[in-house]
């Protein structure tokens, strides 16, 4: 059973790293090289769609982590597990306390009402997103290591 546990909490950590990875890579130099507002309207719509999907990924992912942390205690690789797990929570805080508010007001903007600096919000979400995608990374990795 925990075996099964460890590869579906891997399967699930390693696909979030894979989007939030492209959306960081793939998705959003698609959307800055569009003409006029397109790059805007997809960066809001992307806003919508993965800030209603995501949250649910994170805290999925973290659960999954703690449940093998858990039932794996006296296992080899513990350690790996349960510091993934705080990599994962600082993941989530890092998003709570500041991802998620400008993801929160740049799905709402259209050409007619964002404000001045929208770009400079957006270039500030994406300097944060780095650091949260090094951290999932950090994350997904040492659970890798803790299955060998």
């Amino acid at each position: 059973m925990l075996s099964a546990l460890q590869v579906v909490t891997t399967v699930v950590l390693g696909l979030m790293v894979g989007v939030e990875f492209s959306v960081l890579f793939v998705v959003n130099p698609i959307l800055n090289a569009l003409p006029e507002d397109s790059g805007q309207l997809g960066h809001a719509h992307g806003g919508r769609m993965l800030g209603a999907v995501m949250p649910v990924w994170y805290i999925g992912s973290l659960v999954l982590v703690a449940v093998w942390a858990v039932a794996g205690w006296h296992h080899h690789g513990t350690g790996l597990v349960v510091t993934a797990g705080a990599l994962l929570i600082l993941s989530v805080i890092m998003s709570i306390l500041l991802l998620v508010p400008i993801n929160n007001r740049g799905k709402t903007w259209t050409p007619e009402n964002r404000p001045e600096d929208w770009k400079e919000q957006l270039n500030r979400w994406v300097r944060f997103h780095y650091v949260r995608v090094a951290v999932i990374i950090a994350a997904f990795t040492l659970l890798v290591a803790a299955l060998v």
